[in-house]
C-alpha cells in the first residue's frame, strides 16, 4: 500500500507551497486529502485563487490513523491566527497535529508552520525552521535561523521556497 499525506490547508493558504506539496506528492505516488481549516471546503490563494478542498478538518479527526504524516500548508498564518485561534475549526486542527504527533507521524510545514506546531505541543525540545515574524512566538521548541529542519518527526521551512529543499526528505521519510 502507497503512502497517504493529509494536507491542513489555512484560509487564505499560499498557493505557491501548497501546491509544491501536492506536486511533489502527485510526481512521487504520494496519496494525499485535502482538509480545509475552514467551516467549509472552500479556500482562496493568498492571490485570490478559489479552491475546493477534499474536505474540512473535522472530517479528519478521528481518522489521523489511515494518514502516514501531514502538512500544514501555510497562508497569512501568523495574522490569520489572532483572528481565528479561538475558532472551532482552529482547535480541531491543533487536536489532529497533536494526535499526529502522538502517533508518531511525520509532520511538515514551511513559513509559521513552527508557530503552529509550538500551539499544537508537538516540538517539545525539537529544532524548527519558521519565517522570522513567527521565530520569538516559538518557546518549547528551538526555533532556528536555518532555511529547513528535520527534527525527529518534525520536517520545517522558513519560507515556501526554502520548503522546496524539505520536501523531498519529507516524502522519503514517509
Amino acid at each position: 500500500m502507497g503512502k497517504k499525506v493529509a494536507v491542513l490547508v489555512p484560509n487564505p493558504v499560499n498557493g505557491y507551497g501548497l501546491f509544491a506539496y501536492l506536486e511533489a506528492f502527485f510526481e512521487n505516488g504520494v496519496e494525499y486529502k485535502t482538509f480545509a481549516v475552514n467551516s467549509t471546503k472552500n479556500v482562496k490563494t493568498n492571490s485570490g485563487l478559489a479552491l475546493e478542498l477534499d474536505g474540512v478538518i473535522g472530517d479528519l479527526k478521528g481518522h489521523e490513523a489511515e494518514y502516514d504524516g501531514a502538512v500544514f500548508a501555510c497562508g497569512d498564518a501568523i495574522k490569520e491566527f489572532a483572528k481565528h485561534k479561538e475558532e472551532a475549526e482552529y482547535k480541531d486542527m491543533f487536536e489532529v497535529i497533536a494526535k499526529f504527533n502522538e502517533l508518531n507521524k511525520k509532520l511538515a510545514g514551511h513559513c509559521a508552520a513552527g508557530l503552529v506546531f509550538e500551539i499544537a505541543g508537538v516540538i517539545k525540545d525539537k529544532k524548527v525552521a519558521l519565517h522570522p515574524y513567527a521565530k520569538a512566538a516559538v518557546n518549547s521548541g528551538i526555533a532556528t535561523d536555518n532555511s529547513s529542519m528535520i527534527s525527529q518527526n518534525v520536517f520545517t521551512a522558513k519560507t515556501e521556497e526554502s520548503a522546496m529543499e524539505m520536501i523531498p526528505y519529507f516524502i522519503w521519510a514517509l
